[in-house]
C-alpha cells in the first residue's frame, strides 16, 4: 500500500518517556503499539511517511528515505513533543551508505528538534551494547540490497559471517509473514560462528516472538522494530539510561544509556 504524505497512526499516552518513529508504508507498524503495551509507561507514536513506490530496490529506497520526505514527518513528531526520533526503515537508511545515513539522521534531528537515529544505526548500537562482532543476517530483501547492509555493518566493525536473502521485493508482502514463517526463517539462517542473528526490515513482524526467536537459535536475535524502539528509548532516556526489561529479548534485558557528552552524534564509528 502506498502511504499518504504524513499520517499519524498511533499515539497513546500523553505522559511518560516518549520516542517517535517515522515509518514508511503499511506493513508491520502494529509492532509499535505491541511493544508499547509490553513495556508500559512509554509513548511510541508512529508517523507514516510518503512512500511513492513499495519496492526493495535501490532507486525506490533512495526516494523513500529522501530528506524532504523525512523532514515532513519529523516536523510532525516535533509537534507531538517526543524526546527522540527514529527513522524506522533499515533499507531506507543503509542504502545511503554510512555517511549518507549520518546526514539523513542529522536532517531528522534538525527537523524534529530532538536526538535522532535510524534503524541501521540502531542495529550497530545494539550490537555494540551486547558486545557482538560476528553475526548472521537473515534478510527479507533481494541480495543486492542486503549486501549494502553487510557493508554498513562492516563499517562499524561488525563482521557478517553468513547472509541469507529471501528476495521479497515489497514491504507489503513481508508484512504478511506470520509467526511460524518468521521463526523458521531465522532458525534456518543461523550460523555456528555467529554470536547473534540480525533480522533487518521493519516491515517484518517480530516483537511478539522475540524470546521464542532467541530460544530457537540459543543466542541473541536483533530485529528491526525491536532495535528501533530500543534506540529511540535509549536516546530519550539520555545518560540516565534505559532500565532493563524482560520479554523483549536479550537486548532489552541489559541496561542501556547514551554516553555523557555524546549529544546527538550517536552514529560515530
Amino acid at each position: 500500500m502506498i502511504a499518504p504524505s504524513v499520517r499519524i497512526v498511533h499515539s497513546m499516552h500523553q505522559n511518560g518517556l516518549s520516542a517517535g518513529f517515522l515509518y514508511p508504508g503499511h506493513s508491520a507498524e502494529d509492532d509499535y503499539p505491541a511493544i508499547e503495551r509490553a513495556l508500559g509507561g512509554v509513548r511510541l507514536p508512529v508517523v507514516h511517511t510518503l512512500m511513492r513506490e513499495d519496492a526493495h530496490r535501490v532507486d525506490a529506497l533512495l526516494d523513500i528515505g529522501g530528506a524532504d520526505v523525512l523532514a515532513d514527518g519529523a516536523r510532525t513528531l516535533r509537534e507531538m513533543g517526543v524526546r527522540s526520533a527514529v527513522w524506522a526503515c533499515t533499507s531506507g537508511s543503509f542504502v545511503f551508505g554510512w555517511d549518507g545515513a549520518r546526514r539523513q539522521v542529522e536532517g531528522v534531528a534538525a527537523a524534529a528538534g530532538v536526538p535522532a537515529s535510524s534503524t541501521s544505526f540502531a542495529f550497530v548500537h545494539a550490537a555494540r551494547a551486547l558486545g557482538l562482532t560476528r553475526v548472521a543476517v537473515a534478510a527479507t530483501y533481494p541480495s543486492d540490497v542486503a549486501e549494502r547492509f553487510v557493508a554498513f555493518l562492516g563499517r562499524a566493525g561488525v563482521e557478517v559471517v553468513a547472509l541469507s536473502c529471501r528476495g521479497i521485493v515489497t514491504a507489503a508482502e513481508v508484512g504478511t509473514l506470520g509467526r511460524a514463517e518468521v521463526l523458521a526463517f531465522v532458525a534456518a539462517n543461523d550460523h555456528p560462528n555467529a554470536e547473534a542473528v540480525l533480522v533487518p526490515d521493519t516491515a517484518l513482524h517480530t516483537v511478539s516472538w522475540l524470546d521464542e526467536l532467541e530460544a530457537a537459535v540459543g543466542k541473541p536475535v536483533l530485529t528491526a522494530n525491536q532495535v528501533s524502539v530500543w534506540e529511540g528509548l535509549r536516546l530519550a532516556s539520555g545518560p540516565g539510561g534505559l532500565a532493563p526489561r524482560t520479554g523483549l529479548g536479550r537486548l532489552f534485558a541489559a541496561p542501556a544509556a547514551v554516553p555523557a557528552g555524546s549529544g546527538r552524534h550517536t552514529w560515530q564509528p
